[in-house]
């Protein structure tokens, strides 16, 4: 399959061709523990779980590298504000290193509930101070650091193509040399490399360094990491929009600085997830966790099938009223396939169909063309409401759908309760009993199976039927 994602590096939509034949090393950036991860955050990760299954789905073999940010940067992604990890010890009383074990548990407890997988390699920050040391080191000797104040920048003016990712040219980085607030810089845009004690006066988390005792900043720590595990050139990078301008398009600097070579051949950044007064934040005190949506009585998975109603490269609209509607649809479609199922173990197994092949055709055309993950989920409904292939056939083709969408529908389906033989033999005979107009047959056989904890419903689809005790 001819897979084609949306590169940022271009802004357009590319043919993936793989470094290795037949694998994919993605590099994504993961949280900076100190606070829950909100619903905004989540969602990225959910694209990226999408991202990761697509290859998977296709025989890919991947290498997923995802950082945690437990050092402490600041609040502003240009290296101004507070100490984040700082901030969330003080409101709540813990040490910093608390704050980061906590959060980081917290984290990956988010992602379990939501059936996203694992990262191959997950690193620290505070593990791999070494490595950014040494990455620091190299862009010192291809002069492309200075000092100043007791800290090491980034000179950009060493980097003939920075801000080339957010499309920044030479009169915008110009424009913001007129407002520099960090004295110390020759350059508003030039970044931090390494903080020595004269950012913070009492900062915990401190490293020996040629530079003297300090901290990294926050941008040094992903290119050294995912050079680390994926080598000095690799597929994929991924991330949120908001990381383009400064984050990444630092990455890509201090980088190709240090290797004087190509780094990443496909940037892939997540839109936002909008609630009513803009964009989900931290900073604006607006932000919902997975856990307060399970206290208001939902499953992880309705946010992750409300999810996988927008594409990833278009900002998704969070309200009340759209994670119930797509808990509705989900429970609904778990309905659905348990009655497929049910179905499916009466039928004689057979050669996928020609219908069926096409299902399956359209599925993988729309995952392959930029991830369009709206439009598989509705071939998902699609096969569910196709009279013309058998029901073997459509628990087949949906179960395969799911190892993509990650709905857990084989898991639900099996823990939501069973019909059995002789319920089955009901429905079926009060089918034949309605097909031949014997309402009077139909209408016993609808109290019995009640009786019994199966509610029938008629539909133009055919018969569907519901457990309810």
């Amino acid at each position: 399959m001819n897979i084609k994602l949306f590169n940022t590096l271009g802004r357009k939509v590319q043919d993936f061709i793989p470094i290795e034949e037949g694998k994919a090393g993605m590099y994504a950036c993961g949280p900076t523990v100190y606070n829950f991860a909100h619903i905004g955050n989540l969602r990225t990760y959910v694209f990226e779980d999408l991202l990761r299954r697509m290859f998977e789905y296709f025989g890919y073999s991947v290498t997923h590298v995802m950082n945690i940010t437990d050092v402490g940067h600041l609040t502003d992604d240009a290296d101004e504000g507070e100490d984040k990890m700082i901030v969330g010890a003080r409101q709540r009383k813990m040490t910093v290193w608390e704050i980061a074990d906590f959060f980081s548990n917290a984290f990956f407890t988010d992602l379990k509930k939501l059936n996203i997988e694992q990262p191959n390699v997950t690193c620290k920050a505070t593990e791999h101070i070494q490595d950014m040391i040494d990455l620091i080191s190299r862009l010192e000797k291809n002069g492309n650091t200075y000092s100043a104040g007791g800290n090491i920048y980034f000179d950009i003016s060493t980097f003939k193509d920075y801000g080339r990712l957010a499309l920044l040219d030479n009169q915008e980085l110009l424009a913001g040399a007129r407002t520099g607030i960090d004295e110390n810089k020759k350059h508003p845009h030039d970044f931090a490399l390494w903080f020595t004690r004269s950012k913070f006066e009492h900062q915990a988390m401190q490293w020996e360094s040629p530079w003297g005792r300090g901290y990294p900043g926050w941008h040094v720590e992903c290119s050294a990491m995912s050079m680390k595990y994926l080598g000095e050139h690799f597929d994929i990078h991924l991330g949120g929009i908001d990381h383009i301008p400064v984050h990444h398009t630092n990455e890509i600097a201090q980088s190709e600085a240090a290797t004087g070579k190509p780094w990443v051949n496909y940037w892939i950044h997540g839109e936002f997830l909008i609630m009513e007064k803009g964009k989900m934040a931290k900073s604006a005190g607006n932000f919902l966790t997975l856990k307060s949506l399970e206290d208001s009585g939902y499953d992880p998975l309705d946010f992750r099938y409300l999810c996988l109603g927008g594409h990833y490269r278009s900002q998704l609209q969070f309200s009340e009223e759209a994670l119930s509607g797509a808990r509705s649809a989900r429970l609904n479609c778990v309905d659905r396939l348990k009655e497929v199922v049910s179905r499916a173990e009466t039928d004689e197994k057979k050669p996928l169909s020609e219908k069926g092949r096409g299902y399956r055709a359209s599925f993988e055309e729309h995952i392959a063309r930029d991830l369009n993950i709206p439009r598989a989920l509705a071939d998902v409904w699609g096969i569910l409401k196709e009279p013309d292939i058998s029901y073997s056939e459509k628990a087949d083709l949906i179960l395969s759908m799911d190892t993509v969408l990650g709905l857990k529908l084989k898991e639900s389906v099996q823990t939501s309760g069973s019909i059995s033989q002789e319920q089955m033999k009901l429905i079926k005979e009060r089918e034949e009993a309605r097909k031949n107009k014997d309402f009077k047959r139909a209408d016993e056989i609808r109290e019995l199976l009640h009786k019994g904890g199966i509610e029938i419903k008629d539909t133009p689809e055919g018969t569907r039927w519901k457990i309810t005790k």
